[in-house]
């Protein structure tokens, strides 16, 4: 079994959402598990967020997405990579600039399925599809330099995470981000 799908595997949803997804995830996954890892699968594929804070997890470093037009979490499509815990961490150095970034766990914090809409990328129109993510909690210490991609994002800060709804204009990712911090604070400690 491929090492994208031991991680799934292993996840314990929390509630029916994520029974749901992490069930959509396994199907999909045993039907083409090397297919679906990279973009080929042009209907659905895996995705690796990394959901960084603080660590006094009051912060969330986030970008601002050229394609979403919106603040968002640092993250990426697999691209046949199985390991998606270095899959995030890498997404989060390269999407912020951050060097320094550890898991608060090596296991996933969360499985979604997050329906993207067709937009233009790089000049190629990309059809409406499904990233079946998976998320790892990161923290870094806000003293970093931060760079933006602007190939990617337009700008990355340390956001308020009591006030992201102020940020973020892509409504239906709210709950998530919500989701995220509950658990980045249960697991550390604040």
């Amino acid at each position: 079994m491929p090492s994208w799908m031991d991680a799934v595997e292993a996840y314990v949803p929390q509630g029916l959402q994520e029974e749901a997804d992490r069930a959509l995830f396994l199907r999909l996954g045993r039907a083409d598990p090397l297919g679906i890892l990279t973009r080929d699968s042009v209907l659905a594929h895996i995705t690796s967020s990394g959901f960084v804070m603080n660590p006094a997890m009051d912060k969330v470093l986030m970008a601002f997405h050229n394609i979403y037009q919106s603040w968002a979490w640092t993250g990426g499509h697999a691209d046949g990579d199985g390991d998606l815990l270095g899959v995030a961490l890498r997404e989060a150095r390269e999407e912020t600039g951050i060097v320094r970034v550890d898991p608060l766990s090596p296991a996933a914090a969360s499985v979604d399925a997050l329906t993207v809409s067709g937009h233009l990328r790089r000049g190629v129109w990309v059809c409406a599809h499904i990233h079946l993510n998976v998320t790892y909690l990161l923290t870094a210490d806000e003293d970093q330099p931060l760079r933006h991609r602007p190939d990617e994002n337009k700008a990355v800060a340390w956001l308020p995470a009591d006030r992201l709804a102020e940020y973020c204009s892509e409504p239906e990712m709210l709950p998530v981000y919500q989701k995220l911090i509950r658990r980045c604070r249960a697991l550390g400690g604040t």
